[in-house]
């Protein structure tokens, strides 16, 4: 895959050890952001998995929902209803500020900066789209490592599959929506079948770990 970002490209390093991610592990760890990739069904599954989140998450969270470029994204607004802290369509420069959620605008790549701010992109597509849920993650596992959180929904696409295993190999945590729980099964399909993912859990399921996991400190 080939994924740029001012002419470089990313490869994959400090590759993780093969062993299981354990309960010990993961509660030995600050985590430090969130990034969700989310395509055909995504409203729906974004609304289940906000709902079960505190109103002060204290993680960013960053999200790449697939979108047609000329429509106009529902998300901050179906997303604010849940959350204290900033909920925006991303913009370039943008400082990425705990509790906040960043939303990939429409046509744009979201890349995470090694600095942890934004970057907007109208590169090549990549698995056909752009926004890619590949480049966020990448780009972010590259900026937090095992500090970084990965989660795949619903979609009827492959995206996200590749950028899922990055996370996996700098040690960050990557779940996945089980797929008989997703309105659109390909995507978790893909991400499974590619990343390995430390954990596949229902929908109505991932909110609240997520919730366990960013409130530990």
């Amino acid at each position: 895959m080939k994924l740029l970002r001012n002419g470089r490209k990313f490869i994959a390093k400090n590759a993780c050890s093969e062993e299981p991610v354990t309960k010990a592990v993961i509660t030995s760890r600050q985590y430090e952001a969130v990034v969700i990739g989310v395509s055909a069904g995504g409203l729906t599954a974004l609304h289940a998995l906000f709902a079960k989140l505190g109103r002060r998450f204290p993680l960013p969270v960053l999200i790449v929902q697939h979108i047609s470029p000329t429509f106009e994204s529902r998300l901050p607004m179906l997303l604010s209803q849940y959350c204290e802290g900033t909920v925006k369509e991303a913009e370039d420069k943008d400082e990425i500020c705990a509790g906040g959620i960043y939303i990939a605008p429409p046509n744009y790549h979201l890349l995470v900066e090694p600095e942890k701010s934004i970057a907007l992109s109208l590169e090549e597509r990549v698995n056909y789209s752009r926004p890619s849920i590949d480049v966020l993650f990448e780009t972010a596992s590259e900026a937090y490592g095992e500090g970084l959180i990965g989660v795949i929904l619903t979609g009827a696409n492959s995206d996200g599959a590749v950028g899922l295993s990055y996370i996996k190999k700098r040690c960050g945590l990557t779940i996945v929506q089980a797929p008989e729980s997703a309105e659109f099964d390909a995507m978790p399909k893909a991400a499974i079948a590619t990343a390995n993912p430390d954990f596949v859990l229902p929908l109505d399921e991932i909110g609240s770990f997520l919730n366990l996991l960013g409130n530990r400190g």
